[in-house]
């Protein structure tokens, strides 16, 4: 699979010419390069059938290589609040800053809770802020 498009959403300070974001944008960029479709193909081919794609094995190939390949922790808990939005599909500690990845799938109530998650964890200092241990 290929990248089209990168959009920045939120740029603060001088964090995109910082070594932390090398290393997490190249990992991602790399595990999204590494997805075949469908499993075990060698390249990324959308099946033009009804029902012929599933959003499961293209996110999980994402997964799982960004966990085996690069050492992110996979369906992380994070205390945001009192109520937890859910887990958040990956997450990796460099110099004890938590980073998070939400897959997207282009669903829009999927989009809402990916964006939820991140922006509480922005919100409550919980994401891409120094954490203390480790995301539980």
């Amino acid at each position: 699979m290929k990248i089209v498009q990168e959009v920045s959403l939120i740029s603060i300070g001088n964090f995109e010419e910082s070594n932390d974001w090398y290393i997490i944008r190249a990992e991602i960029r790399d595990a999204i390069s590494l997805i075949v479709h469908p499993p075990g193909a060698s390249s990324f081919t959308i099946n033009p059938i009804k029902h012929g794609n599933g959003v499961k094995p293209i996110k999980d190939a994402c997964m799982i290589a960004l966990r085996d390949k690069f050492g992110w922790s996979l369906e992380t808990s994070i205390n945001y609040a009192t109520r937890s939005p859910g887990k958040v599909d990956a997450t990796k500690i460099i110099d004890n800053y938590l980073f998070a990845l939400e897959w997207e799938t282009g669903n829009i109530s999927s989009s809402h809770r990916a964006m939820n998650k991140l922006s509480l964890g922005l919100t409550t200092g919980c994401l891409f802020r120094r954490c203390l241990g480790t995301p539980q």
